[in-house]
This record gives C-alpha cells, sequence and structure tokens, in this order.
C-alpha cells in the first residue's frame, strides 16, 4: 500500500480490516475514519456491554462492526490492509490468509506512522526490549520537558500513538516505548533515533523462538535517522544495530556502566558522562548528571538513565536538561520502590519484575536479599538467574503457579540456600509469605519482591500483586 501520510486520497477508497477491538482496535478504526476511510470492518471473536457500545459509536462515523464467535473466521475477500492489534498471534487463521493472499499487515504502530501529517511531524525517539521500556520512555520524557519541549510518552505506555499523532496541537517530539508485538507488523517507520535496552527470552511462546523475538525488537532500528542506541553489555543488541538498515550517516551509541569509549555515553565516578554527542569526543567527555541524581540508583535503573540520555542528547537536548530531568524523575509503583524498613530490614517491591531478567537485574541491586518469588513463569528458566544471585541469597520464599521451577533451579545451583514454599493461593497468602520472609532475614538484609514471573494465577495484575505485598509489610510494623 502507497498510503504514507493522511493527506493522500487514497485513505477514502481502501479497504481496511482491523483485527481486534479492545484498545489498539478501538484506536485505529477510529483514526482510520478520522482520516477519511470509507471502508472500515471491525473483528472480533469477544461480544460484551462495553464493546457494544463502542460498536455503536463507530458504527455511527460509518464502520461496520462485527463481533462474536466466527467473526474472524474468514477474511473478507475485498480487503486491501488489515491493521492488527498487538496481541494477537502472528499465525493466528487470518495473519495466515492475509499473507496467502498478499494483504498488507500493518501494526498500529504501522499506522501511526503513516497517519503523521508531514507538514507537523513531530520525530519519535523510541525505546523497546525486554526490561526497563517503560521507566526509561518516561525518564526521557522527563528530560525532554525539562529542556522546554512539548513533549509526551505514547506507544506501549501512556498516550495512545495514534491520538499523539492526531493531535491538532503538534509535540515537539514523542516518546515512544514499542513491544516486540508491536513492531513485529511495523515496516515504514523511520526514527529519528531508537534505543534497545536488552534482550532476554520473553514472548517467545508469541513469536515462535528467541531470535524471531530479537528480529522483531530489531525493527526499531530499521531506517533510523540519527543514532541507534545499544547495550554495550548485551551483544544482542549491538548485533540488532550492526544488522539493521539505516539512514545514511545513522550512528550506533553504546551505553555502558563502565567507563565510557568512543560514541558511548556512561560513568567515570559517579559522575554519567557522554562521549557520543560531543565534538571534542576523542579526548573528553561531558558530564552529564550524577548518580545521586537517580532514585534508585540501582545499576539497571542507572543503564535506563544512560539510554535515556543518548537518545536526548541524539535530538540536541543541552546536558543541564539531562540532570534536571532526571532529578526530578520517579518511577512508577512496583518498580524496585522502597515500601519501609521494619526491625533493621528492608523491604522492596518490583512486582514489575515479571520475568527471570529482571529479577536478576532486580536482586544484584542488594548485598543480601530475601528474595520473593513465583507465578506464571511463561515457559521461562531460572538457572542462569540463580547462578548470578546466589552469592546474594540469604532465602527465598516462592508461591505461586510454577514455585516448582525456581525452586528445582535453586536445588541445582544453590542448595545451601533455605527455601519455604508457601501453597496457600488465597487472599491471605501475601500476608504468610511476607512473615516467612521476616524470619529468614537479618538486619540489613532487604526482603525483595522481584517475582520473576507473570501474576495472573493469583493476582489481577503485577499492581495488585505489590499493593497485596506492600499491606502486609506495613502490618508488621503496626
Amino acid at each position: 500500500m502507497s498510503l504514507t501520510s493522511r493527506t493522500d486520497d487514497g485513505w477514502a477508497t481502501t479497504r481496511f480490516v482491523v483485527l481486534g477491538f479492545g484498545t489498539a482496535g478501538y484506536a485505529c478504526a477510529d483514526s482510520l475514519l478520522q482520516a477519511g476511510a470509507e471502508h472500515v470492518v471491525v473483528l472480533d471473536d469477544r461480544d460484551n456491554e462495553q464493546l457494544q457500545e463502542k460498536a455503536q459509536i463507530l458504527g455511527t462515523l460509518g464502520a461496520e462492526i462485527k463481533l462474536g464467535p466466527g467473526s474472524t473466521a474468514e477474511l473478507p475477500a475485498d480487503v486491501e490492509v488489515v491493521v492488527t492489534s498487538p496481541g494477537i498471534r502472528p499465525h493466528s487463521p487470518l495473519h495466515t490468509a492475509a499473507a496467502e493472499r498478499g494483504v498488507p499487515i500493518w501494526s498500529e504502530i504501522e499506522l501511526a506512522w503513516r497517519l503523521r501529517d508531514p507538514a507537523n511531524a513531530a520525530p519519535w525517539l523510541c525505546i523497546t526490549g525486554t526490561n526497563g521500556k517503560t521507566t526509561t520512555v518516561q525518564m526521557l520524557t522527563a528530560i525532554l520537558t525539562a529542556a522546554g519541549h512539548r513533549a509526551i510518552a505514547a506507544g506501549n505506555v501512556g498516550l495512545p500513538l495514534l491520538e499523539a499523532v492526531m493531535d491538532p496541537e503538534p509535540y515537539d517530539v514523542i516518546a515512544v516505548e514499542l513491544s516486540s508485538y508491536q513492531l513485529h507488523y511495523t515496516h515504514s517507520m523511520s526514527a529519528h533515533a531508537a534505543a534497545v535496552l536488552n534482550i532476554a527470552p520473553d514472548h517467545v511462546d508469541w513469536h515462535g523462538s528467541l531470535d524471531a523475538y530479537a528480529t522483531a525488537k530489531g525493527r526499531i532500528f530499521t531506517n533510523c535517522q540519527v543514532a541507534c542506541v545499544y547495550n554495550v553489555a548485551d551483544q544482542a543488541t549491538e548485533k540488532l544495530v550492526e544488522d539493521a538498515d539505516v539512514i545514511e550517516g545513522c550512528r550506533a551509541i553504546g551505553f555502558t556502566l563502565g567507563t565510557p569509549g568512543l560514541s558511548m555515553v556512561g560513568l567515570v565516578d559517579e559522575y554519567l558522562v557522554d562521549r557520543a554527542f560531543v565534538e571534542q569526543r576523542a579526548t573528553s567527555a561531558l558530564e552529564l548528571a550524577t548518580l545521586a541524581d537517580i532514585t534508585p540508583p540501582a545499576p539497571h535503573n542507572v543503564a535506563n538513565a544512560l539510554a535515556a540520555a543518548a537518545l536526548a542528547r541524539s535530538f540536541g537536548v543541552p546536558a543541564t536538561a539531562v540532570r534536571d530531568g532526571l532529578r526530578g524523575f520517579r518511577p512508577d509503583a512496583h518498580r524496585i520502590a522502597h515500601v519501609a524498613e521494619v526491625a533493621g530490614v528492608n523491604y522492596v517491591d518490583d512486582s514489575k519484575a515479571t520475568n527471570p531478567h529482571a529479577a536478576q537485574a532486580s536482586l544484584l541491586a542488594y548485598e543480601h536479599v530475601v528474595w520473593i518469588a513465583g507465578g506464571q513463569a511463561k515457559g521461562a528458566t531460572f538457572d542462569e538467574l540463580v547462578i548470578a544471585a546466589r552469592e546474594r541469597l540469604r532465602g527465598v520464599v516462592l508461591l505461586g503457579q510454577d514455585k516448582a521451577v525456581i525452586a528445582e533451579a535453586l536445588a541445582r545451583h544453590a542448595p545451601e540456600v533455605p527455601v519455604i514454599v508457601v501453597e496457600s493461593t488465597d487472599t491471605g497468602t501475601m500476608e504468610t509469605v511476607v512473615g516467612e520472609a521476616t524470619k529468614l532475614a537479618q538486619v540489613g538484609d532487604t526482603v525483595l519482591l522481584a517475582p520473576g514471573c507473570a501474576s495472573w494465577d493469583m493476582f489481577a495484575n503485577y499492581g495488585a500483586r505489590g499493593d497485596a505485598f506492600t499491606e502486609a509489610v506495613n502490618r508488621l510494623g503496626s
């Protein structure tokens, strides 16, 4: 499809199918109608009161909505473009049918890129990775705002990206968080600069393999204009830069917790410094901020800050704005959040650590840890995590559906570490878990909720799990 901006006349005559009618699907259908599309069909096998209300709204604007079992059984014969929601797997029947017929499949991100107004289009600074995406995007937005730009976090966090690009008052720049799902069907995006924070096993069941997952992440670098930002400590991210087809002149920029080399940002003592976007980078570095400006200064959070700083500097943001943005930023709840100190023991909520890679980063931020873990492992393994963290583990308390997976890894690689398994799954389980962790902890230790697993086996979401932990900790001191 040659549609490249909302000013093209082809939107009106092109026949679109929007697959899925959740938040993303609704936004896609609504944006297409705003762009003048006259042939929009929405398909979803679900049907409930909320979807019916949304269907009524879009129906009055000219969309055709098909809901309920069987609605996605067959791809309409006259479809010219399929716009797909991020949660629908690539090998679903409609995706397969579209591919066989040569029908283009767009993500909501692809649609947003094509709907940008070329006269007022804001540059995109894009971020993906297995862990740290949301925090890094929010840090970047804080830095851009501190520099005086009208900036917004959008995409997989914050404002839906379609709303950002369709806003009648254009932004100066958009900080875009992108998931592997969203990137899978994104083809023509050309970010001003982009970063891949890390690559670790996750969503392999959706993509089919770790290589396919990494390839989807790497799409963020395609057509990148100014800077491809990679993690020096994660060779997979550098490989994605090497393999990317970028705009001529685009540079590879590394971020590191060590002393930065040429074309990198990194640390010198307690200072975050830039050796990438300064004229005399061959012989000098520019101070951007200090570790004291980052809350909390855990290593993986410092890495997030460096990635955000690199993207901001690629956009011409001054060093003072990097400092001010980071100094004023506080991460969302349930991300390595200090809950309380009780009887000399610190309690930290990192319920957002929903895979082993994230949990490992959190564990390595503390010297002595009583680790609370478990939930739905999503097919992940924990051997690498246990090997990396075993010297720090005072003890482990396990809960949830796949607790045995973690227990087996601990038995293989850290048999000397005390492990308590909590079998209960009722609403009071977290209080029992925190009580058992407290028994294992010594003065100066950290009791860390970093489950390494999804929460849906016992909790509505990771936030509810973190809230239950916080409530249980607060009852310790009462």
